[in-house]
């Protein structure tokens, strides 16, 4: 096992009726500005519950945070913050409007001209403007990390950024709020936590044990309880589940100790920039395809996922392991999940080149648990995704 740090502030307040609780969490008087996304918590009533817990607090709101949020966008709420001083944040959304915040957070106290800086440069944030979090779509883990992802269509570039100060102060997670989530989107945030585990998971084996059974047990949550949530997002049980694995998967407990590898993550946010397709799916369109691959470093990790998770037994190492691949695709296909990139759009000739590209002219020479994934490398896992 590796050397690690480990260290989550968030405070979670899990279960129904959590949001009253709100005031209890954000510092008396402060001025608070209020985001959110398109405005489906208008319609599924978690707008007003909100509402009504922040009486007694000066709330002002911003609107219209996209799916993968984009930075000019962010921009125009950043200036309200510091034209109306505002001293607290909260996120009323997905992971989308919860990155969204952490950037905001992030810049509202940069002293840099340019806050794309923050991404393009890697900036790490050490401290920044307070914020909390409800969540309302699980996915991401961003209500329970220090990450975040921030787009901009007019580079069509997709950065993380992050650091020790974009911690949520707090997030509520009640997961009555599944119910209004449309089948799509439950769709995509199984397979996006599912595949935050994986790119945890599938490297090398590092004797890990408790980290190994953690990662599994999350996955095997989600098979379990994806066609419940699906099929009934009202049952209660079941969106808990989903709700506390999405969270599980990313809250920095199941990385320490283990190599991780975010190859896929980098390739697929190159093609939500270039095509805008969701997120999870373009997880979902490179996985397979990194790990065929990639087999020879990553066969003793697919074997044992295989067997522990898919109880797939007697067969050779090899075949266990080639079994993982196939299992995996087939779990994202039963999502109606597809798998290709030529199967969101007609015009993907050339994306492995382009991307390629943009690796070597970002120094991105060295991906993956082993820092070994080339800019070439990446140009032929993305062609076998087409």
């Amino acid at each position: 096992m590796l050397n690690f740090e480990f260290r989550n502030p968030t405070k979670i307040l899990f279960g129904k009726g959590q949001i009253a609780n709100l005031p209890k969490e954000i510092p008396a008087g402060a001025k608070l500005l209020m985001l959110y996304g398109g405005g489906s918590i208008k319609q599924n009533g978690i707008y007003d519950q909100v509402k009504d817990a922040l009486q007694g607090f000066t709330v002002l709101e911003f609107s219209g945070i996209p799916a993968n949020p984009e930075y000019e966008v962010l921009l125009k709420a950043l200036k309200v913050i510091k034209d109306e001083k505002i001293d607290f944040m909260l996120a009323v959304g997905g992971g989308s409007v919860i990155d969204g915040v952490k950037f905001l957070s992030s810049a509202a106290l940069y002293e840099g001209d340019t806050p794309w800086d923050i991404l393009s440069k890697k900036i790490v944030t050490k401290k920044g403007l307070p914020f909390g979090t409800v969540l309302t779509l699980p996915a991401t883990a961003s209500e329970m990390n220090s990450g975040a992802v921030i787009s901009r269509k007019e580079t069509q570039e997709k950065f993380s950024m992050g650091g020790p100060g974009l911690f949520p102060q707090f997030s509520v997670l009640d997961p009555t709020v599944v119910a209004s989530i449309p089948k799509r989107q439950l769709a995509n945030g199984i397979t996006d936590a599912f595949t935050h585990v994986l790119e945890q998971y599938m490297t090398y084996p590092a004797g890990a044990l408790l980290q190994d059974r953690i990662a599994e047990s999350i996955m095997q949550t989600l098979i379990e309880v994806a066609p419940r949530v699906i099929k009934d997002p009202s049952d209660y049980e079941a969106a808990a589940n989903f709700m506390w694995s999405c969270t599980m998967a990313l809250n920095g407990l199941i990385q320490k100790g283990v190599p991780t590898d975010w190859a896929i993550h980098a390739m697929g946010h190159e093609l939500t920039a270039m095509f805008g397709i969701d997120h999870a799916r373009t997880l979902a369109i490179i996985a397979p395809s990194h790990y065929r691959y990639n087999f020879d470093g990553k066969k003793e990790k697919l074997a044992q996922y295989a067997e522990r998770v898919w109880n797939v037994t007697a067969m050779s190492l090899e075949e266990q392991a080639t079994a993982g691949i196939k299992m995996t695709e087939e779990f994202f296909h039963s999502l109606d999940i597809d798998t290709r990139l030529s199967e969101y759009t007609g015009l993907y000739e050339g994306t492995a080149q382009i991307i390629s590209r943009r690796f070597t002219e970002r120094g991105w020479n060295g991906l993956g648990e082993r820092k070994s994934l080339t800019p070439d490398d990446v140009e032929k896992i993305v062609e076998m995704s087409y």
